[in-house]
């Protein structure tokens, strides 16, 4: 029992060490994260802890040209910040026109300053989850520190999400704990820093896998919780990107349901999650038609008329196919340059052919849900960047890790690395191993009922031959019970002709 608490303090204190080497690393930049979107969002958050919205601009203008000073962020890694083209004074003298204009023009109404037309600012304000999350941390440490203390909570939030997900799969604390690292050293960390609503989206996103894991691997109660609290958290941040989860994770679990039934394997488990996840792509969908927010069709329109400031496209999809046919060219070239993902995704293909794991396929659905949210807007601008894409990099987290871990062999069973921690407890255990039993595990079964605790039991047989001696069988384990045989039925450890074995056993309490 000391060894396995030991073992769990062991797992406590690398988990709180990566913590803390990437709290350390990220002091070296509190400030520099801004991005173009960045006020609008804060904006938001100040309006709802209180400032006039007048004022929550002011101060979201002064924040955002006072942080691309601070650009680029060399200590950071994936970040595609350029050295600010202006100076603060006037950065600040450009947004406060902006403000003016389009107050003049119709745009009065709203949490946001008008930093924009209304039609636009309608996407930001059909996010308000982000906001509303980060009304404490603004209002308690202000702008700048805020900000960062926000982008810290989420990014370690979603690395122990990571790190549950690969241990309540099997993996080892090695795996898991790699995995953790993985997370925040890729750009999942970086994006999850950023003060944009990606970041948070992306930690539900990770909940949301850890339930679906939890679901396979029979404990409804726990996955459904997650996978529902999840994603109904995530419509108010990010709902088209909840959206399109829910959908992935569906279409992954029919494929796996459909898969296993026609090798006559069908799983109850694998069908109840796809129609759960079913269920809340529809309503998710559902929810943001009948709230009237910006669908598919208003983003290609704000890609293809430059945020709005052109005429609408009558029929956008045709130009909207040659940005995909442009876009997607230009990042498989980026891709064949700087090949990081791709190895990282050879790596994971590598652990779905190795390794038998029920978070596997769920990786792989997720990973496709960042892919769907990359191609809903190919805007070349967000090629050097990696927040629309960034559930792609989900794969190599919960992959890779598994590759660390030694591979199934025959000779365990076929479980290998991926045996639950209760099962490597119940290994170390054996009063624990004894007390949950063995009855589906393949180990031989429990003595007859009629042992009672602390009882020596002695069990005589006798096997038809000349002789009348006996063999004793000092050695046997207290579930190694006596095939008798006579007939060839089973040969019994010391069998001779003519001989009996006696076991003798002690029970368990």
């Amino acid at each position: 029992m000391r060894s396995i608490r030991s073992t769990k303090h062991l797992g406590l204190i690398g988990m709180l060490l990566i913590a803390v080497a990437f709290a350390g690393l990220q002091l070296t930049a509190v400030t520099g994260r801004a991005s173009p979107d960045t006020k609008n969002y804060l904006s938001y958050a100040l309006s709802l802890s209180g400032e006039s919205r007048a004022e929550a601009g002011r101060r979201a203008i002064d924040h955002s040209c006072a942080s691309q000073q601070h650009g680029p962020l060399d200590s950071i890694p994936w970040t595609s910040r350029k050295v600010a083209g202006e100076s603060e004074e006037q950065c600040v003298r450009r947004l406060n026109d902006s403000v003016a204009h389009w107050s003049r023009n119709g745009n009065t109404s709203g949490m946001i300053a008008p930093f924009a037309n209304h039609r636009f600012m309608a996407i930001f304000e059909a996010r308000p989850g982000y906001p509303l999350f980060l009304v404490p941390f603004v209002t308690v440490f202000g702008a700048m520190w805020g900000l960062w203390l926000a982008g810290l909570v989420v990014a370690l939030a979603g690395s122990v999400c990571v790190l549950l997900t690969l241990r309540c799969a099997g993996a080892s604390r090695r795996a898991g704990l790699a995995g953790q690292a993985l997370y925040l050293a890729l750009p999942t960390g970086t994006v999850a820093m950023n003060p944009l609503s990606d970041g948070l989206s992306l930690a539900l996103g990770t909940a949301v896998v850890l339930g679906c894991t939890l679901l396979c691997l029979d404990r409804p109660r726990a996955g459904a919780a997650l996978v529902v609290g999840g994603l109904a958290l995530m419509f108010p941040v990010r709902y088209s990107q909840a959206l399109l989860l829910a959908a992935a994770l569906t279409a992954g679990f029919a494929l796996r349901w459909a898969w296993l039934r026609r090798r006559r394997r069908p799983s109850q488990r694998t069908g109840q999650a796809a129609v759960l996840c079913g269920a809340l792509a529809v309503a998710v969908y559902a929810g943001a038609h009948l709230l009237s927010w910006p669908t598919g069709q208003d983003s290609a329109q704000d890609l293809l008329t430059d945020h709005y400031r052109r005429p609408d496209l009558p029929n956008p999809w045709p130009e909207f196919l040659v940005q995909e046919r442009i876009f997607w060219t230009a990042w498989l070239r980026r891709q064949a340059t700087y090949p990081v993902l791709p190895v990282l995704l050879a790596l994971s293909a590598w652990a779905l052919l190795r390794r038998r794991s029920a978070v596997l396929p769920i990786a792989l659905a997720a990973a496709s849900a960042g892919i769907l949210n990359q191609a809903g807007h190919p805007n070349l601008d967000q090629l050097l960047g990696h927040r629309l894409i960034v559930f792609v990099w989900l794969l190599p987290v919960l992959a890779v890790p598994l590759l660390l871990d030694r591979e199934p062999t025959p000779s365990t069973g076929g479980e290998g690395a991926q045996r639950t921690p209760l099962k490597r407890r119940r290994d170390r255990d054996p009063a624990a191993s004894r007390a949950a039993g063995n009855g589906s595990s393949g180990r031989p079964q429990d003595p007859p009922p009629a042992v009672t605790a602390g009882a020596t039991v002695t069990l005589w047989t006798y096997l038809a031959g000349s002789s009348g001696s006996l063999w004793l069988c000092s050695s046997c384990r207290p579930s190694a019970w006596f095939r008798p045989s006579v007939g060839g039925v089973g040969p019994a450890p010391g069998n001779v002709p003519g001989r009996a074995w006696i076991c003798s056993t002690r029970s368990r309490a």
